[in-house]
């Protein structure tokens, strides 16, 4: 059978301090396609009077059914953006994250979650941008994109208006393409499958379908026939053109234990846009959190523990970032 990695969320935590006053939480809104996208907003409570116009990040999801908390039904259960949203207020800046267009609380918004493509997530940013600028008053907002998500924040910043800047955590540096073929080589077991494999991919990435009766039965779910606008979508975009052409600031975060997204990966995003700042955090998996040993096993049991902490440093990175002058 093949094996196949997707692009997973990361999961970040942080203790709250204790005489801080709680950060209040509230469901929030935007309008959909054909129904309402889904989200909830974490406030930053304001310690100063000097913070009550505080910086507030978008936190935009990875791929797959990962719902606003950064938990899915595929076995991934660290709360990574919960916990993300709440070491950000800790640190004075408020955050929103959301449901993807078909998906949980954003159901409504279209009939078919698989019917989407990266144009459609840059348009749901807008949206989102838009209502978060009207209920906060913020000049602008934070793109916090992990995985797939900072492809989409990438290839947002080449359109949507009111953005602050970029935080790229555990992004693709190369097409999509490249990185299904590298994943599907690396593992031998999947030899007998590689011509038809690298077929499809490259019908794809030139922007044509493939028919599925052509395709051996083990490469049906890779390859499923409800996908394939998205894959043709995703493959036309190089993260590295994208974040060559961004005119905003840019953090790249980045786990030297990330089994999914490489370091050489960050490392051509930063080769690409010189001005980004690029942090690599030596032990962390692709979700972000500090890895004990260096078997798989050691590094898959981050996806599932929320209560571990995050990769030491993390939250003072992204909120410095954020908070600079």
């Amino acid at each position: 059978m093949i094996k196949y990695t997707t692009l997973l969320v990361s999961a970040l935590a942080i203790a709250v301090p204790a005489n801080a006053n709680p950060a209040p939480e509230a469901q929030i809104e935007a309008a959909g396609p054909h129904g309402p996208l889904a989200g909830t907003m974490l406030d930053a409570p304001a310690r100063n009077a000097a913070d009550a116009q505080r910086p507030v990040a978008l936190i935009i999801p990875g791929s797959g059914p990962t719902d606003r908390d950064g938990n899915n039904p595929l076995g991934v259960r660290a709360a990574s953006y919960r916990l993300l949203a709440e070491g950000l207020a800790a640190e004075g800046i408020a955050s929103v994250r959301i449901d993807k267009r078909g998906m949980f609380g954003s159901a409504a918004a279209i009939p078919d979650a698989n019917a989407v493509t990266i144009a459609d997530y840059v348009a749901d940013t807008a949206a989102w941008v838009d209502v978060i600028r009207a209920a906060t008053g913020a000049d602008c907002v934070w793109l916090l994109g992990h995985s797939e998500g900072g492809l989409v924040a990438l290839a947002a910043a080449q359109q949507v208006e009111g953005l602050c800047g970029l935080v790229l955590i555990a992004a693709p540096g190369r097409p999509l393409d490249e990185v299904l073929k590298q994943q599907l080589r690396a593992n031998p077991a999947n030899a007998p499958l590689l011509g038809a494999a690298e077929d499809a991919i490259d019908r794809l990435a030139a922007g044509q379908r493939v028919d599925a009766a052509t395709l051996p039965p083990a490469l049906l779910p890779l390859f499923n026939p409800a996908l394939h606008d998205y894959f043709i979508s995703i493959m036309a975009l190089d993260p590295a053109d994208l974040a060559a052409r961004a005119q905003l600031p840019i953090l790249i975060v980045q786990g030297g234990k990330d089994l999914q997204v490489s370091v050489a990966d960050a490392q051509r995003l930063k080769a690409a846009n010189p001005s980004a700042t690029l942090t690599i955090l030596p032990n962390a998996s692709h979700v972000l959190k500090d890895v004990a040993g260096n078997s798989p096993a050691d590094n898959m049991a981050t996806y599932t523990t929320p209560d571990l902490p995050l990769a030491k440093g993390i939250i003072a990175v992204i909120a410095g970032f954020i908070q600079q002058p």
